[in-house]
């Protein structure tokens, strides 16, 4: 089987697309990963949104094409989607590997397969394609939480496909999605995760996609996973005000560090008091009660996940009997509002906890300040 450098000089079946701002610690390795990949012609584009350390430099003699774009993912993808030739793309992550040297032309044979099979149906629609992930970490621990978000991404269900798994779709079906949303610097691949789910429909990849865990790592899995659900929340119910305001609260990847809660419970106080009101604190934390209740599969993929010892691979019956079973006997009103009463509880304990705390040493130590990373 031929390898793409090989066939470089044939037109490109695959045009792959990176965004990228100060990934030279990152992206050689991928660069290396996708010149193995065997039996399809690539056309390799990076979007860089204002590298400041060796990123350009480095596309510019890897024999990649560099497009200098404005900074943000979304931004940066439709600006090198924008010059592409091939009539396929292929969305990546500078922080991707891909060990399997067959695994681009396997996916793209499998979505061709999936678009033919659409094709011939009545209301044909676009197909676009994902990989399973497989976090690549640096250390032991948290085994089974990492395992939890691997096994999550070879479903497609919503909220569930993000940029870390790839995003592999025909030129016309992205251009009838209208490319990329450009409004927030992030949230872009679940804004089109959806459009796909709504306008087509999504296909788990053959093979798994490699992805770096240092986002979890530096910020910690824990708080990082809580302002993901955070995020999520909000923006399923269309408060953008939140993500407006609050730009850190996905920094990129080479600004991360220890992540730190309290000022995104600061905002949303101040939201609170100052936006909302009470009627619109009500209506908010109904839909995010709504919003909890529809993703309470989680818990039960969760326990399946944590049973596989004993349920073998690819086993989720305690998912299949919340689908069956508690999904629709939950469907009410009333439960949306008594979740969403006790979010606003929880919210409002770790308010109370925090002042508490800044009180006890604004009383022991009146000259200091309490530390604002608390959360």
């Amino acid at each position: 089987m031929p390898r793409s450098e090989d066939i470089a000089a044939s037109p490109p079946e695959l045009s792959v697309i990176i965004p990228t701002l100060n990934e030279a610690a990152h992206l050689p390795a991928l660069l290396t990963d996708l010149r193995r990949q065997q039996g399809l012609s690539l056309e390799l584009i990076i979007g860089d949104g204002g590298s400041t350390d060796a990123t350009p430099s480095m596309v510019q003699t890897s024999g990649a094409r560099l497009v200098p774009a404005q900074r943000g993912r979304g931004a940066q993808m439709n600006a090198a989607a924008a010059l592409a030739t091939s009539p396929y793309l292929l969305f990546l992550h500078a922080d991707s590997r891909l060990a399997d040297p067959c695994l681009l032309s396997r996916a793209l044979a499998a979505l061709q397969t999936a678009e033919q099979a659409e094709a011939g149906a009545a209301g044909s629609a676009g197909v676009a394609g994902h990989f399973r992930l497989r976090f690549l970490r640096s250390g032991p621990g948290k085994r089974l939480s990492y395992r939890y978000l691997e096994e999550k991404t070879g479903l497609n269900r919503a909220h569930t496909t993000n940029g870390d798994q790839g995003l592999l779709l025909s030129r016309p079906f992205f251009d009838q999605l209208g490319g990329f949303d450009q409004s927030l610097p992030f949230l872009e691949d679940q804004r089109i995760g959806e459009q796909i789910r709504s306008q087509g429909r999504w296909l788990t990849l053959p093979g798994e996609l490699a992805t770096s865990a240092r986002r979890f790592e530096s910020e910690g899995f824990h708080r990082r996973y809580l302002l993901m659900g955070i995020m999520m929340g909000l923006y399923s119910i269309g408060e953008h005000r939140f993500f407006t305001r609050a730009p850190e609260v996905y920094r990129v990847q080479a600004e991360t560090g220890t992540l730190r809660l309290w000022p995104i419970f600061r905002l949303l106080w101040s939201m609170v008091r100052r936006d909302w009101g009470v009627v619109g604190t009500l209506r908010t934390f109904y839909g995010l009660g709504r919003t909890i209740r529809r993703n309470s599969w989680q818990l039960f993929f969760f326990l399946d996940v944590w049973l596989r010892p004993i349920l073998g691979p690819g086993r989720y019956p305690l998912l299949r009997f919340h689908d069956r079973v508690i999904a629709p006997s939950t469907d009410l009103k009333m439960l949306d509002g008594l979740v969403g009463l006790l979010c606003f509880g929880w919210y409002m304990g770790i308010l109370t906890a925090f002042f508490g705390l800044t009180e006890t040493v604004a009383k022991r130590w009146p000259h200091r300040r309490p530390h604002a990373t608390s959360g």
